[in-house]
């Protein structure tokens, strides 16, 4: 039963840390794999598998050297004087988008909710401070309430698409790829390489905190298995769609028009939810990794990092995500083949 619960845990927070906004809109999987058409059934499955070999690999390794935030990983991955630079280029990309997370929430309440942006922001860094104090069983607890909900309302929204005539016609398997075939086979290596760059934040002391490493292998595979099932289910129901549905910024907000305030209620706090779990994983691995660079505590930490989130999300949610994500996906790129790499010469 341990094992088990301890499995499950994994599996959530992996899912939830990874998950975000772009995800929940259906613009990340519009953009990485429902645009190249048919031949995304297959890079998502390759992302997929890069989820479940690599997001394992990193949380067995945090496991093994006993890693307390992603730069001890780092440092044993690329040595200590690189990987102390790029666990610092790291840190900034952790900060920004954690921003960018709390400007989104902003958005949410302003533009979907009707209410203040300012009082998005201060729901969510009150509800974040107490989640993050509470160390990494504070974030275990709030992904393993957000995930089955994310799943289930998953569930829900492909069960009614399956119904749409469109997709009884199987036109959706037809789609003629109008990108280079070479951009639809890098699309899953990008996408696969930011998040589990981001997720490292989590997956790191997540690793090492839980002692059975049966478990963690566990927890990863159905991590991975569970995130390529999202993302194969969110492209079925967004091509269904096609091609109108490439003219929205949120679209999935369009798949779940006409299902019922109930489910668009639901739309809305998933997006919100997911949003915070991005939010506090961020701000958690950031908080880490500080720690160990500063003599502060990791209360007053949080509180300045959350203080300084707040100040600049006043910028703008689109706006720091089309100046910051670029760069980001590079970067992850980088550390994407690295350890690629490491692990091919240490098997």
């Amino acid at each position: 039963m341990k094992r088990t619960a301890a499995t499950m845990q994994i599996a959530f927070t992996y899912i939830g840390t990874v998950v975000g906004a772009g995800f929940a809109t259906g613009q990340e999987i519009l953009q990485f794999f429902t645009k190249y058409g048919s031949v995304a059934l297959v890079t998502i499955l390759v992302s997929t598998g890069l989820f479940i070999w690599l997001g394992t690999k990193v949380m067995l390794l945090a496991n093994e050297i006993g890693a307390a935030s992603y730069e001890d990983l780092n440092k044993h991955l690329f040595g200590a004087k690189w990987g102390e630079r790029f666990s610092l280029l790291m840190l900034v990309e952790l900060f920004s988008v954690a921003i960018v997370m709390l400007a989104g929430a902003g958005s949410v309440f302003r533009e979907q909710l009707g209410m203040s942006f300012l009082l998005g922001i201060g729901v969510t860094l009150a509800l974040g401070y107490v989640v993050i104090m509470g160390g990494m069983k504070g974030i275990m607890a709030v992904n393993s309430v957000v995930v089955p909900i994310m799943l289930a309302f998953t569930g829900i929204v492909f069960y009614r698409t399956t119904q749409n005539a469109d997709f009884l016609t199987f036109e959706w398997l037809h789609q003629d790829d109008p990108y280079l075939p070479g951009r639809a086979w890098i699309a899953p290596l990008l996408y696969s390489a930011f998040n589990l760059a981001s997720a490292q934040a989590v997956l790191v002391p997540l690793g090492a905190a839980v002692k059975d490493r049966t478990a963690i292998r566990l927890g990863g595979a159905i991590g991975g298995v569970g995130l390529g099932a999202l993302l194969l289910v969110g492209h079925i129901s967004l091509s269904t769609h096609a091609p109108v549905i490439f003219q929205y910024e949120i679209p999935m907000g369009l798949v779940v028009a006409g299902m019922g305030t109930a489910i668009h209620l639901m739309y809305l706090l998933l997006i919100y939810a997911e949003i915070f779990t991005t939010f506090i994983a961020n701000i958690f691995g950031l908080s880490l990794q500080l720690e160990q660079r500063l003599r502060m505590k990791r209360r007053t930490i949080v509180v300045l990092a959350l203080i300084l989130c707040f100040g600049i999300s006043f910028v703008g949610f689109k706006a720091l995500l089309s100046t910051l994500y670029p760069f980001f996906g590079v970067l992850s790129l980088i550390w994407f083949a690295m350890i690629v790499v490491r692990q091919r010469s240490s098997a």
